[in-house]
């Protein structure tokens, strides 16, 4: 059964943002001869990791929204400086925009059942670029706290 993780995009003001950032990681990798992946670095390792791993994503939560999730690939064992153990989210290269669900901020990750993941936007939506600010109906935010009421 599978189980997804949602955490906190730190720094992060819009879904481009990430993505360009992202990018100037894979470009630094790239340079220096490692291999082109992007890697999220967490203190703990999921102890549901066969089900995170069983068609998972990591949720993006930014600017108080789930707005975008990226495939789990693999969670790799990491190393700190201190020889402390970390884990390693591989996430496949493309973000997936989601339609927005309000999330309180929290420290860490938290895991996300699959019912209550944010479904992801329509294709079309998702192919054109579709910029959730600039579209007919209340603002994003606004719709996502009716949808959360049952009004929408």
């Amino acid at each position: 059964m599978t189980v997804h993780i949602v955490k906190l995009c730190v720094g992060v003001d819009s879904i481009e943002h990430l993505a360009r950032f992202q990018e100037s990681r894979r470009a630094q990798f790239e340079a220096l001869g490692l291999p082109v992946e992007h890697v999220h670095r967490t203190r703990n390792r999921p102890r549901r990791d066969g089900e995170v791993l069983d068609g998972g994503s990591l949720y993006w939560i930014i600017k108080g929204f789930i707005r975008a999730r990226q495939a789990i690939i693999r969670l790799d064992h990491l190393h700190d400086d201190e020889g402390g153990k970390r884990c390693g989210f591989v996430l496949g290269p493309d973000l997936v925009r989601t339609e927005l669900y309000a999330r309180r901020p929290h420290q860490g990750w938290r895991y996300l059942e699959a019912k209550d993941a944010a479904p992801d936007l329509p294709e079309h939506l998702q192919a054109n670029g579709w910029d959730p600010d600039d579209h007919d109906g209340p603002p994003p935010e606004m719709a996502a706290e009716l949808r959360a009421l049952g009004l929408l």
